[in-house]
Order: structure tokens, then C-alpha cells, then sequence
């Protein structure tokens, strides 16, 4: 097939789009009846209520994680059945999974995101959940798993908020585009949570003080609060709801987590480089493309005709230095391979470009 008019793209991206729920609707329908998804040694359960109308363009998905953590199965069990009643949105898919180990890192371990990303995906085809409306929340245990989870994969996420949890060692620049809340009893001194959750909140103040454009976030140290809140951080489901994701943010900051991933927003890296710590920033104006650090031997750009025009030349430039300027196509197969790499209606590109840095 030969390059596409946008017109043409829109058009194959909407029967792509089509398609692919109907395969993924097709493939998950035994896994999303029995309400448990199977990989290997692992099995994610999960169960979810449904809350209001389904609004135009989709339903909304809170994805809850319980607490627990370094405890029993019965235990964990009993968390997750506790999550399920905790949070009620005025719209959308309340859905928790169970985690799939026991261990005190049971929501963050690096199995877990393929987990996620297929209930995602499920929900887009067998609830029509707009992909753009999906929120990560989580208590105590589940908070933990927020810390590590939102940054890493916020890209999947429109906004979301952590309860009680500890944030170990995570960097949180990834949360560029990410609106964030941190949630915590000021007397919940527990491994020095209501200190470290401080630390945070001051440490997100000071990225956005940096770049006012990004880092929406809220941080609350709830006074005469130890671990359980009694609720008010409830107040954290309608303030999510109000954000949309932007898959195509104009600054991208990516800083890699535990679990490196080879794709962010609209930008790629190599799979052998991809390691925890390494971090990429670009931004995109018009037709231009800037890289502004890169820790990576080559990146590869994403581009869609919601980002740019496509008809005009891109220019691509990491400092001083031009990488790519010129014309660019609308390639069928591009728009094939990032659905199928990505698995996410928001992420069909036409365009690619892997510029050496």
C-alpha cells in the first residue's frame, strides 16, 4: 500500500481501531468472564462494579489496588475484597485486581504491568472504557504499588492519586504529564511514611516550580490521621475524574523505572539500552522536534497528524545539531505495528522516525 493522505489514515486508523477490539474481545472473552487472567506461573482475578451512565466517547476506569502485602493469601484476599467497597466514582468502572503474589512488592512486581495493560485493553473492548479515562489509585499496599506504577506507566494513565504507601526509592520526573495526588495520615509514622510522603510532596513542588507547565499534583498530610484516613481521601476519585490523558504531551520527561519499557508517550528507545535510570526529554512545536538529553544511542520519534502536519517537513534536533529534516510518510504498516506493540486505540502512529543521537 502506498503512503497515506491523512484523510486516508484517519479512515484506516478508525477500521483499525474496529478491529482490534473486535480481536481483543474475541480472544479475552473466556479470560474476562472468568474474571482472571493467566501468565504463566501467575493469575491476576479481578472484579469491578460499574457506577452512573456511560458517557459520549467512553467510560471512565479506576483501576483500585488493595493493601496487604508480605502477608497470607487469606489476608491479601481479604484486602482485596475490602478495596472493592472503599471508593465509589460518580461514573465509570471501579475495578480492582487481586494481586498476583503475596510478597510486601505485590502490586509493582515486574510481571505486573503486562497484567494491567491487558485489563486495560479489556475494558476498552468488552466495557468501552475510553483509554484516555483510566485511573490508577491504591491503599496502604496498594499505595506502594501507585508509587512505582505511575510513573512508569503514566502514559497509560489520565491522572492518580496514592494512599498511604511508601515511596522507597522511586523518581517521580516520569509524572511530568501525570496529575498526581499523595495521600497521607500525619500520623502515620509506620517506616516513616507521613515523613517520606512529605518529602514528596515538596520534592513534586519543586518539579513543577521548575516547569509550571507539568507536574499537576496535590499533596495532603491529613492532621489526626494515622494509617486509615476514615475517607477523606475519597476525595481523590472526582478530582481524577476531572483530567483526560493527552497521549501527545508536547514535553515528554522520561526517566526509567524497575521495569524499563522500550515506549513512552510518543517516543521509543532500544530494547537492549532500555535500563532503570536512564531518562530522555523532547519536546515538540509545530514541525519541530527537540531533543533536549538523551541517554540512549538512538531514539525513535512517533508521530501522528494530531501532533503535527504531516504534509510539511519535520526537523528533528538534539541541541545544535540537526538529525532529520525533511518529508515524511503515512505508512500503513506503521500504523499496524504500533497498535499491535502498544495495544492502545491512542497509540496508532503513521509515522516513525529513528534519528542516532
Amino acid at each position: 500500500m502506498q503512503a497515506l493522505t491523512k484523510a486516508q489514515a484517519q479512515e484506516y486508523a478508525a477500521t483499525l481501531g474496529s478491529e482490534w477490539k473486535d480481536s481483543v474481545k474475541t480472544a479475552s472473552a473466556q479470560t474476562f468472564k472468568n474474571k482472571a487472567i493467566v501468565r504463566g506461573e501467575y493469575t491476576m482475578r479481578f472484579d469491578y462494579k460499574t457506577f452512573g451512565n456511560a458517557p459520549e466517547g467512553g467510560r471512565s476506569l479506576y483501576i483500585s489496588l488493595h493493601g496487604g502485602g508480605g502477608t497470607t493469601p487469606d489476608a491479601n484476599d481479604q484486602q482485596w475484597e475490602n478495596q472493592l467497597r472503599l471508593y465509589e466514582p460518580a461514573e465509570g468502572i471501579y475495578l480492582c485486581p487481586r494481586a498476583i503474589t503475596n510478597t510486601w512488592d505485590l502490586h509493582f512486581r515486574p510481571q505486573s504491568d503486562a497484567f494491567y495493560e491487558e485489563i486495560i485493553r479489556m475494558a476498552v473492548a468488552h466495557l468501552d472504557v475510553n483509554p484516555s479515562k483510566v485511573y490508577l489509585m491504591g491503599y496502604s499496599a496498594g499505595g506502594d504499588g501507585v508509587w512505582r506504577l505511575a510513573p512508569r506507566m503514566a502514559d497509560h494513565w489520565a491522572a492518580s492519586s496514592m494512599m498511604a504507601g511508601h515511596p522507597g526509592d522511586v523518581a517521580l520526573e516520569s509524572l511530568r504529564n501525570l496529575p498526581f495526588m499523595i495521600w497521607c495520615g500525619a500520623l502515620d509514622d509506620a517506616y516513616n511514611r507521613n515523613a517520606e510522603c512529605a518529602a514528596r510532596i515538596a520534592q513534586m513542588d519543586a518539579l513543577q516550580a521548575a516547569d509550571p507547565a507539568g507536574y499537576i499534583h496535590e499533596g495532603h498530610i491529613v492532621e489526626g490521621k494515622g494509617h486509615w484516613m476514615d475517607l477523606e481521601d475519597a476525595a481523590a476519585v472526582p478530582w481524577m475524574a476531572a483530567y483526560t490523558r493527552n497521549p501527545y504531551p508536547t514535553k515528554v520527561v522520561w526517566k526509567q523505572g524497575d521495569e524499563p519499557k522500550t515506549s513512552f508517550y510518543w517516543l521509543g528507545v532500544p530494547a537492549a539500552e532500555a535500563a532503570k535510570g536512564k531518562t530522555v526529554v523532547a519536546t515538540f512545536s509545530g514541525n519541530m522536534v527537540e531533543i533536549l538529553s538523551c541517554d540512549y544511542s538512538s531514539l525513535t520519534i512517533y508521530l501522528n497528524d494530531s501532533m503535527m502536519d504531516l504534509d510539511t517537513p519535520v526537523r528533528i534536533k538534539y541541541g545544535d545539531t540537526e538529525l532529520y529534516l525533511g518529508p515524511v510518510k503515512r505508512v500503513p504498516a506503521t500504523m499496524r505495528s504500533t497498535l499491535a506493540a502498544r495495544g492502545d486505540l491512542d497509540y496508532i502512529f503513521p509515522t516513525a522516525i529513528t534519528v542516532t543521537i
